[in-house]
């Protein structure tokens, strides 16, 4: 194989290692998001939520799904900007490199974001109730999701 063919392969197996590592990356925030589910079966079954919790926790939860969507709808922005990318230059150019970063911006925000609506929540509960919900988040983020 000559000393050209084997840099180009290089270059587009690097330039394919990266888009690889983001779609992971990307794929592994939203796998996480999906514990949330527990989260909210804990929040409407198991706390006895009263009437006044119940609309004030709704309405935290229509506020960040507005935010997890635009940010999640990001994520796929920055992933189809990276797979042009990768499909225009065959390197790790400063295109890959910049969609792999707005990449990682809109992962970083989500996760942040996630974390201040389930501390808003908190929030809303008696101490009784935040003793049960502490149980589920520090679970959520300690499991194996596999």
């Amino acid at each position: 194989m000559s000393q050209t063919r084997s840099l180009l392969l290089t270059i587009v197996l690097s330039a394919l290692a990266a888009a690889a590592g983001a779609w992971g990356g990307s794929q592994y925030v939203v796998q996480r998001m999906h514990h949330a589910t527990s989260l909210h079966q804990t929040m409407h079954e198991e706390l006895d939520l009263t009437r006044d919790q119940d609309q004030r926790i709704d309405g935290l939860e229509r506020d960040y799904a507005v935010r997890r969507h635009a940010l999640e709808a990001e994520m796929r922005a920055a992933n189809a900007d990276l797979a042009k990318a990768i499909q225009a230059e065959h390197t790790y150019s400063t295109a890959v490199q910049q969609a792999i970063d707005r990449s990682h911006r809109a992962m970083s925000e989500l996760q942040k974001q996630s974390i201040l609506h389930v501390l808003a929540m908190r929030q809303v509960l008696t101490s009784q109730q935040t003793a049960r919900f502490d149980d589920t988040v520090v679970k959520a983020l300690t499991e194996d999701p596999s």
